[in-house]
């Protein structure tokens, strides 16, 4: 059985990915679809015409991922695609980030997303594509956004390393960077409602375009993927100037 899972898939990136790839033509046989809204995913499977599996899942629940491990154990299904896509990030600094949300964010941009990739990489074939839902903040540090930056830097330099360890099982790795994204529920759920240590979030991207774009990439085996201008631009930036001069610049963007 051939198959695709993408986690996060209850809305956002991950939703987007699902409604895409059921319109390509991937001879996949079932689409697995995880997420902790079980009525969420029940709705992305009544709309599509290929075969949905709906998975809840909390991926930071250690027994809950070993069931799911269990699972595919039992079933070995031929995984052509996984896609990283859950996440979250909070917008703050040290005094408004409590360390329940920084290890939330820690457990699921990082571990989650390794366990994911550990739990499939066994039963993943030639020409088989992992796609990490990485971002632009990943290209360098960035204050008010330190521990999500942070959590998708490592999840990053994770999947251009794990490339090369694929490469000769022909097992294809791409790590996704997009910039701001204006219709998911990330900002809503990043923003503290009494601090606005961001104030704007200017020519952000909407996710129709920021997929297809990575979908794109991923199956021309582009090592990364930046699907759009600003995220370009970044990735270019990150490697001709220093750190400090990248957040100095982003303390002046941020508050405009």
């Amino acid at each position: 059985m051939k198959i695709a899972i993408v986690t996060g898939a209850s809305s956002g990136l991950g939703k987007e990915f699902v409604f895409q790839l059921e319109k390509m033509d991937l001879d996949l046989d079932e689409i697995w679809i995880l997420a902790r809204r079980m009525d969420r995913l029940i709705e992305i499977q009544n709309t599509c015409n290929l075969p949905i599996k709906p998975v809840c899942i909390d991926l930071c629940d250690t027994n809950q991922m070993d069931c799911l491990e269990r699972e595919i154990n039992l079933i070995k299904p031929d995984i052509k695609i996984l896609i990283n896509a859950a996440g979250m990030g909070k917008i703050g600094n040290y005094k408004t980030i409590s360390r329940k949300e920084a290890d939330w964010m820690i457990d699921l941009n990082c571990k989650a997303a390794i366990d994911m990739t550990y739990i499939c990489l066994p039963y993943m074939k030639e020409n088989s594509h992992i796609l990490q839902i990485c971002s632009t903040s990943a290209f360098q540090p960035l204050p008010y956004l330190n521990i999500y930056a942070a959590s998708k830097s490592f999840l990053y330099r994770f999947s251009r390393a794990l490339r090369m360890e694929c490469k000769k099982d022909k097992i294809h790795v791409c790590a996704i960077c997009p910039y701001w994204i204006k219709d998911t529920e990330f900002i809503q759920n990043a923003q503290s409602d009494v601090n606005k240590d961001i104030k704007s979030y200017p020519l952000a991207s909407k996710t129709d375009k920021v997929v297809k774009r990575a979908l794109y990439d991923a199956f021309h085996n582009f090592a990364v993927s930046t699907p759009g201008i600003l995220c370009t631009l970044h990735r270019f930036f990150s490697k001709l100037f220093p750190s400090s001069f990248l957040m100095n610049f982003w303390n002046l963007l941020r508050k405009i």
